[in-house]
C-alpha cells in the first residue's frame, strides 16, 4: 500500500454493486479542475491484446450527470458535458456485463470481474490523467485482485488511463494466496472453485517465472497478479502490464495432460510481460482507444510468444523432448492442412487480426490462417538458425534480450518490423531475411532446411497414406445432416456444395440418421468417382455431381534424422535444454 500523500489524482471512480444478480455495477466518475466550456468523455472500443472493436459503450447505460449539468451524447462512445462555469462535475452511468470471456465484464452474485477498458471514461485528450478508483464490494464479497496499487482499503491508484485500462479488477471471495519468484510479489487469485494443488501450483508456476526472467535478464514488476476463472469448461488467456487473467476448467489440475496445457498457458500470457507489452511493435503503445491500431508484426509477438510457452513448459522439465516436438509438429499440422495457408500470409494475418482472426466464419479455414501458428513456426526456424550459425553460442533468448534492453530499457519506445530485423542481424552476424520475406509471402520455406541444422527432421507421416473424401464437414441436427464446411479445392468445392445445404441422399440412396450410408460411400468408393448428391438449398431440391478425391490432409512428426553427428548433437541440446 503505498501513501497517499505520494499522489494527486484530479479523476476519481467509485464502483460499486447494488444489483450484482442482475449483472450490474454502477460507476461514479468525479471531476475536478475543470477549465474550459465543455469536456469529451470517451469509452474505448476495444482492449489491448484482444484486437477486435468490442464497442464497449453499448452497455453504458442510465448515464446522468450531477447538478444539472447538461450533456449529449455526441458518438458511439463520446458524451460531451457542458461544464460552463463549474470547476467539478459528477457523472453516474451504469454497466451491463454478462459476457463469460477473458476481455469483458462479468458481474453475477457470486462475484465481479472489471475490465477497466470496458467500465471507466476517460477525457479526450488527457489518457495521461493520474486517476484513483474506489471498488466497494457487493454485500458478502471480501477480496479485491489487482495490480494497480493500492492506497486505501477499497482505492486504488494509476498513474495514467494506460495503466488503469491494463489493470482488470477481480472481486468477490476468490481464493487468494501469494509467492515470491525472483524477487516479485505473485498473486494467485482462484475463482469457481477447482482441484488445484496449491503446493504443487506454486512450486511449477515459480520455476516459470524463474525460467522466463532468466531469458530476459530482469522482472520489470514489484508485483504480479494471476487471476483465473475456473468454469466447467473454460480456457483463454489475456496478457496485461503487471497480471494476466486466465481461463480454465476446475477439473483440469487434477489432469496431467490439462494440468501441463494450463501451465504452457501460464508460460505464455506471463512471456508477454516483455514480449508485447514492453518490446513491441510501435503499433501498439501509446494506443488509439477509438479505433483499430494496425500492425503487421503479430507474427512476432505471438509466433514468438507461441513457440516459448510449450519451449519454457520443456526446460522447467513438464514436457518431454517427445511431448514437446509433438506440440511443436502439430504447429505445422494446423497451419498447413489449412488451404488458407496458400492465400494469407502471417503479416497479413496479422495486419487483418482485426477483421478476421476474432470473426472466424466458415470459409475462414479456406481463406486464412493464425499468426500465433504461423509464427510459432517461423520462430523455430530463426532459433534454430542462429544456433547453428553461432555454433552453440547464441540463441533467440539472446537475441530477445538483445532487443528488449535496445528498445525497451534504453529508448523505451516501440519497433518497426525492419528495425527489429536489422537488430536481429547486427546481434547475430547473420542475414535472417529469408524469415522475415517468408512472413510476408504464402510460399513455404524448406522446413528441413533449418531442422536439420541440428540433427532433426520434419517428416508427414501421412505422405504415403491417402484418405478419399469430398472435402466436408457436417452436422446432424434433428436428423437433417446440414454441410458446415467446404474445403478449398476439392470435390465439393469444384462441384457447388455449399455451407447450410441439406444431404439427403447420395447415388440414390437415402443417408441415415446415424452416417452409415455416408461413411459408406467415402469408404468404398475410387479416387475419382462421381457422386450423385442430393440436397435440398433454401427448400430447393437439387442434385449435384461431386468428385472423389484424394483428402491429402497432413500428420508432422518433428525427431532426430537417424545418424547424427555429434556437433549436431550438441547443438540439439543447446536448443532443448
Amino acid at each position: 500500500m503505498i501513501e497517499k500523500s505520494n499522489y494527486t489524482s484530479k479523476i476519481h471512480f467509485d464502483v460499486s454493486f447494488s444489483e450484482p444478480q442482475a449483472h450490474y455495477a454502477a460507476v461514479k466518475m468525479s471531476i475536478k479542475e475543470i477549465h474550459a466550456d465543455f469536456i469529451d468523455v470517451k469509452m474505448p472500443v476495444w482492449s489491448p491484446g484482444s484486437y477486435l472493436v468490442r464497442e464497449y459503450s453499448k452497455q453504458v447505460e442510465r448515464f446522468s450527470v450531477e447538478d444539472q449539468v447538461g450533456y449529449e451524447k455526441i458518438s458511439k462512445n463520446t458524451w460531451r458535458i457542458f461544464t460552463k462555469n463549474k470547476s467539478s462535475i459528477v457523472i453516474n452511468y451504469h454497466i451491463y456485463g454478462f459476457e463469460t470471456s477473458v476481455r469483458t465484464n462479468f458481474i453475477n452474485d457470486e462475484h465481479a470481474f472489471i475490465v477497466p477498458t470496458a467500465t471507466f471514461l476517460h477525457i479526450d485528450g488527457n489518457i495521461d490523467s493520474p486517476v484513483t478508483v474506489t471498488i466497494r464490494p457487493a454485500e458478502n464479497w471480501s477480496s479485491i485482485s489487482t495490480g494497480l496499487e493500492q492506497i486505501d482499503t477499497h482505492t486504488f491508484y494509476a498513474p495514467d488511463f494506460d495503466i488503469l485500462y491494463d489493470s482488470p479488477f477481480e472481486v468477490g471471495n476468490q481464493d487468494i494466496w501469494t509467492i515470491q519468484a525472483s524477487n516479485v510479489e505473485h498473486e494467485f487469485a482462484m475463482v469457481g472453485g477447482g482441484t488445484y494443488d496449491k503446493e504443487r501450483l506454486s512450486a511449477d508456476v515459480k520455476k516459470i517465472v524463474e525460467e522466463e526472467t532468466r531469458i530476459w535478464g530482469s522482472n520489470p514488476n514489484k508485483k504480479y497478479v494471476f487471476i483465473t476463472h475456473n468454469y466447467q469448461s473454460g480456457g483463454g488467456g489475456l496478457e496485461h502490464l503487471n497480471s494476466t487473467v486466465l481461463g480454465a476448467s476446475r477439473t483440469a489440475y487434477s489432469n496431467e495432460g490439462s494440468y501441463k496445457t494450463y501451465l504452457s498457458l501460464i508460460a505464455h500470457e506471463y512471456f508477454h510481460l516483455w514480449n508485447v507489452k514492453r518490446l513491441r511493435p510501435k503499433a501498439l503503445g501509446p494506443f488509439n482507444y477509438d479505433q483499430e491500431n494496425y500492425t503487421t508484426g503479430l507474427w512476432i509477438m505471438e509466433g514468438f510468444t507461441s513457440y516459448y510457452d510449450n519451449l519454457i513448459i520443456k526446460r522447467c522439465g513438464f514436457f518431454s523432448e517427445l511431448e514437446y516436438l509433438n506440440l511443436l509438429a502439430n504447429d505445422f499440422t494446423t497451419v498447413l492442412n489449412r488451404p488458407g495457408h496458400h492465400i494469407q500470409s502471417a503479416a497479413e494475418a496479422s495486419f487483418d487480426a482485426w477483421i478476421k482472426y476474432y470473426r472466424q466464419d466458415e470459409n475462414s479455414p479456406n481463406s486464412s490462417i493464425s499468426y500465433y501458428n504461423k509464427g510459432a513456426m517461423l520462430t523455430v526456424l530463426l532459433d534454430l538458425k542462429i544456433i547453428a550459425a553461432s555454433k552453440g553460442t547464441k540463441k533467440l533468448d539472446h537475441v530477445l534480450k538483445e532487443a528488449y534492453n535496445h528498445f525497451y530499457l534504453d529508448q523505451n519506445r516501440g519497433f518497426e518490423e525492419d528495425e527489429f530485423q536489422r537488430l536481429v542481424e547486427e546481434f547475430t552476424g547473420i542475414s535472417v531475411s529469408d524469415i522475415f520475406k517468408a512472413a510476408h509471402e504464402n510460399g513455404e520455406l524448406d522446413y528441413n532446411a533449418y531442422f536439420n541444422l541440428v540433427g532433426y527432421e520434419i517428416i508427414d507421416i501421412n505422405a504415403e497414406s491417402k484418405t478419399l473424401g469430398i472435402g466436408i464437414s457436417h452436422q446432424k441436427n434433428d436428423g437433417i445432416q446440414t454441410v458446415t464446411a467446404v474445403e478449398r479445392g476439392s470435390g465439393a468445392w469444384d462441384g457447388g456444395l455449399n455451407v447450410r445445404d441439406e444431404l439427403i441422399a447420395i447415388n440414390g440412396i437415402r443417408l441415415d440418421l446415424k452416417d452409415k450410408e455416408y461413411d459408406y460411400f467415402m469408404q468404398h468408393s475410387n479416387e475419382g468417382d462421381i457422386l450423385d448428391i442430393l440436397i435440398a438449398r433454401d427448400g430447393i431440391i437439387k442434385e449435384l455431381k461431386i468428385e472423389i478425391r484424394a483428402a491429402n490432409k497432413k500428420l508432422f512428426r518433428i525427431q532426430p534424422v537417424k545418424e547424427q553427428s555429434e556437433e549436431q548433437k550438441q547443438l540439439a541440446e543447446f536448443w532443448l535444454s
